[in-house]
C-alpha cells in the first residue's frame, strides 16, 4: 500500500468543503491498494458555452484526486505536494452524467511524484487522460 495516512472517505470528502471541489460536487467515492477515485457531475456548472464540458473542468477534476492522492502518500507531518505540471488529453466530449477520475502513480519519487488519471464517463468510455507532476516540498 502506498499511503502514508488512512484515506478515509468521510475525511477525504470534509477536505473539500468550501471549495473548488463543493462548487463542482466533486466527491471521492474510492481508494485502493494504490489508486483513488473521485466523480464529479456533468451539468451547467462544468459546461462550456456550446453545452460539452469544459476541458479545464476535467483539469479540476484530475488534479483533485492526484493531488489529493499524491498528499495521502507523504508523511504530512514532514511533507506536502503540491501541482508542477498537469497535462491532460480530451478524447471524448460529454454533455452530461457521471464522470470518474481515477489516480494512479507512476513515479514516486524523494522530491517529484508522477500520478496517471483517466478520466471516463458512466459507460467506463474513456473522456480524458491526465498526466500530473507533483512537488514534494518539506514541511518547516
Amino acid at each position: 500500500m502506498i499511503w502514508k495516512q488512512k484515506a478515509d472517505i468521510d475525511a477525504l470528502n470534509l477536505r473539500g468543503k468550501n471549495t473548488m471541489l463543493s462548487l463542482l460536487d466533486i466527491e471521492f467515492i474510492e481508494s485502493g491498494e494504490n489508486y483513488m477515485i473521485a466523480k464529479m457531475p456533468v451539468d451547467h456548472r462544468s459546461h462550456q458555452p456550446i453545452g460539452i464540458m469544459h476541458g479545464g473542468a476535467s483539469c479540476v477534476l484530475a488534479e483533485t484526486v492526484g493531488s489529493t492522492a499524491a498528499n495521502f502518500a507523504v508523511d504530512q507531518t514532514k511533507q506536502y505536494c503540491v501541482g508542477l505540471s498537469i497535462n491532460t488529453n480530451h478524447i471524448r466530449s460529454i454533455k452530461s452524467g457521471l464522470i470518474f477520475a481515477k489516480a494512479v502513480p507512476i513515479h514516486m519519487g524523494k522530491s517529484t511524484q508522477v500520478w496517471n488519471i483517466d478520466i471516463t464517463n458512466e459507460d467506463k468510455q474513456l473522456i480524458s487522460t491526465t498526466r500530473l507532476t507533483m512537488a514534494v516540498l518539506e514541511k518547516k
